[in-house]
Order: structure tokens, then C-alpha cells, then sequence
């Protein structure tokens, strides 16, 4: 006699691929949890080994440079700005851009460059190794601080942005007597908190021949997703260290990504309904300062689409600097690179500190 078939339960299926979902979900979490990226308040960095002090009465130039993680090129769209990708089809379009910042930075001959958005072992720039790149290229010792550690980052899917180590980069051959990584506010909570940003200040300390004062050089990219509170806090942080250091009698230039148009920059209203519109930064300095930075070109376009071959690029003037009063701005502008290797063009400062 055969035996009696038992109904098939479907339901039992079901049930072993939910409790499967769950269990992969609570893993994924409690590994985001177990490596996430928790710096310290303050962080001692191993400073650039140049050599010599810098002096005053003599002009210098600085370049702050978000260099888009050479990845952001006229080609390239960015599915945070309303775009559809998150990184480029290829390692070789990557290696192209980078080339072309190193060539711009090089043709710039500098004494300070301050670089945001520069990738040391990133998914999306394919391993590539961007801040020794730079250094190479230029001939100068660097530093290097991270704001961006993530084991890995799942969205968008299915091209997912993966596993990243960027951050903020300072190139120099003058002689740096100290450097610290500086935690910024965070905006986000657990677990966004585990695979997004973390912002800091980059801050070089430079000895001045003939003062017992010194030249605090800042490097900055300040919350840009958020919902505007995460700006305001790192700004407040921001200026309170300015105050500190101006108290001390300190030249300064912060310089950088403020994700934030400038009092008095020309502006560039919003083309599309919905898209990327940044903060401003009030005309509150703290005692002794003053903003340098280009009011009338363009330093960051959107990335809702490519840049070459669109007749209507939304603009915004969001890269500059804030300097103390005992530095000159003898220039400022921004340089026209027409956002081919980069989202972002430079800007260049020229400034003598005053005895």
C-alpha cells in the first residue's frame, strides 16, 4: 500500500526565505556596526615633511580644490544630484581625470594645495590611490585625513557606492611643526550614521620665521545632504576655532568645500523644481575675519547630468576661503578649468602675511 502524500506547505516557504531576509539584514548590520568608522575629537596626524618656515611680508598662493574624487568629469552624472550613476564605466576614465587635476594643479605652481574629495581606496574610483598620485605629480609631501570610511555603502542598488576610505588631503614642501584631524558635527543617525560621511576639519600648523606665532592652515568640506542643521552645526565649530586661534594672535586661512553660498556671491537660481540647492553662510565671521573667494564665476556645478553638452548647467559659488585680518588677499578668483576633470574648478588665493 503507498503512502499518503502530506500537502505541500507553502507557507513554510515563505516563512524560511523571511526569517533568511532577516537574518542577512540583522548580519549586514551588526557587521556596518562592528566596523564603523569612530574618530576620535581630536587626532594627531603625522604632518608633510617639508622644510623651512614661512616668512612674512612675502606672498604665497594657496588652492583649494575639490577634485571630485576624479570621478565627477564633464562626462560624468551623480545619482545624489538627480543623475543616474555612482561612479564611471571604466578604472581608464578615472586615470583621466586624475592626470588632468595633477596637470591643473602643476600648472598652478602653488605653495599650499588644500584638496577635497580625494580617494584613497574607493569601489567607486577602483582602488586607486588619488592622495599619493597627486603628491608624485607635484613634487610635495603631503597629509591626509579621512571623512569618509565605510566597509561598505548599499545604496544606491544595484550599483551600490561600496566600500570607501576618502577624505581631505594637504600638499606643502614648508615646513608643518604639527597636524590633527578634527571631528566635526554628524548630522545623521544610527545606522545612516554607519555608511555615511564623517566631517572634519584638516588642520596644519606652520612655524613663521621671526614670530612666535603661527600660520594654522584649515582644510574643510562641510555636510552638503542634509537637511541644513548638520551645516549649521559644523559651521558654529568651525568659527569657534577661528576665535580661538585669533585670540592667540594666529594668522589663518580656512579653505575649502563650504557646501554654502558666500554673502554678496552672485547668484544662481534653482533651473529644475527639486534639485541640489546649497545653504548660506551668514555674514557672522567671528572678530578679526574676512571671506575670499570669487563673487562672480562659478566653482561647483550640478551633476544631474553630464556637463559637456548641456546648454543649461545649474551653478553655484560654494569654494573659498576665510581668512584672519593679519593676512592680505592680495587675489582671489576662481580658475576657469570649464569643470572638465572635476564638478568643482579651483580656487586660487594669493596672500602675503602682514608683519
Amino acid at each position: 500500500m503507498s503512502k499518503e502524500k502530506k500537502p505541500f506547505k507553502i507557507w513554510k516557504v515563505f516563512l524560511g526565505l523571511l526569517l533568511a531576509v532577516i537574518v542577512l539584514a540583522v548580519g549586514a548590520f551588526l557587521v556596518l556596526a562592528l566596523t564603523e568608522y569612530n574618530p576620535k575629537d581630536v587626532e594627531t596626524i603625522a604632518p608633510p615633511s617639508g622644510s623651512g618656515p614661512v616668512q612674512l611680508d612675502t606672498q604665497y598662493t594657496v588652492i583649494s580644490y575639490n577634485t571630485g574624487y576624479a570621478a565627477l568629469g564633464e562626462d560624468a552624472d551623480f545619482f545624489m544630484d538627480g543623475g543616474k550613476t555612482t561612479r564611471p564605466d571604466s578604472k581608464a576614465v578615472i586615470e583621466t581625470y586624475m592626470d588632468g587635476i595633477a596637470k591643473e594643479l602643476s600648472a598652478l605652481h602653488a605653495d599650499f594645495y588644500m584638496l577635497q574629495e580625494v580617494d584613497l581606496n574607493a569601489k567607486r574610483s577602483y582602488g586607486t590611490d588619488e592622495v599619493k598620485y597627486y603628491s608624485e605629480h607635484l613634487g610635495l609631501p603631503y597629509d591626509f585625513a579621512l571623512n569618509f570610511k565605510s566597509t561598505y555603502t548599499p545604496y544606491p542598488i544595484p550599483d551600490t557606492i561600496g566600500h570607501v576610505e576618502s577624505g581631505l588631503a594637504f600638499y606643502t614642501d614648508r615646513a608643518v611643526s604639527s597636524a590633527s584631524r578634527i571631528q566635526l558635527p554628524i548630522p545623521f543617525s544610527w545606522p545612516v550614521r554607519c555608511f555615511n560621511l564623517k566631517r572634519c576639519l584638516l588642520v596644519n600648523r606652520l612655524p613663521i620665521e621671526g614670530s612666535d606665532k603661527e600660520l594654522v592652515m584649515i582644510d574643510l568640506h562641510l555636510e552638503a545632504y542634509d537637511d541644513g542643521e548638520g551645516k549649521i552645526a559644523q559651521t558654529k565649530q568651525l568659527y569657534d576655532l577661528l576665535a580661538e586661534e585669533y585670540s592667540k594672535g594666529n594668522y589663518v586661512i580656512a579653505g575649502g568645500d563650504f557646501n554654502q553660498t558666500f554673502p554678496g556671491a552672485k547668484e544662481y537660481p534653482a533651473i529644475n523644481e527639486g534639485c541640489w540647492m546649497p545653504g548660506t553662510l551668514e555674514n557672522t565671521l567671528p572678530q578679526g575675519y574676512e571671506f575670499a573667494f570669487d563673487a562672480d564665476s562659478p566653482s561647483c556645478r550640478l551633476l544631474d547630468v553630464p556637463y559637456k553638452g548641456n546648454e543649461n548647467p545649474q551653478y553655484y559659488i560654494i569654494d573659498g576661503f576665510i581668512v584672519s585680518s593679519n593676512v592680505s588677499v592680495d587675489e582671489v578668483g576662481v580658475v576657469e578649468t570649464n569643470f572638465v576633470n572635476s564638478d568643482h574648478q579651483p580656487v586660487k588665493l594669493m596672500i602675503t602675511l602682514k608683519p
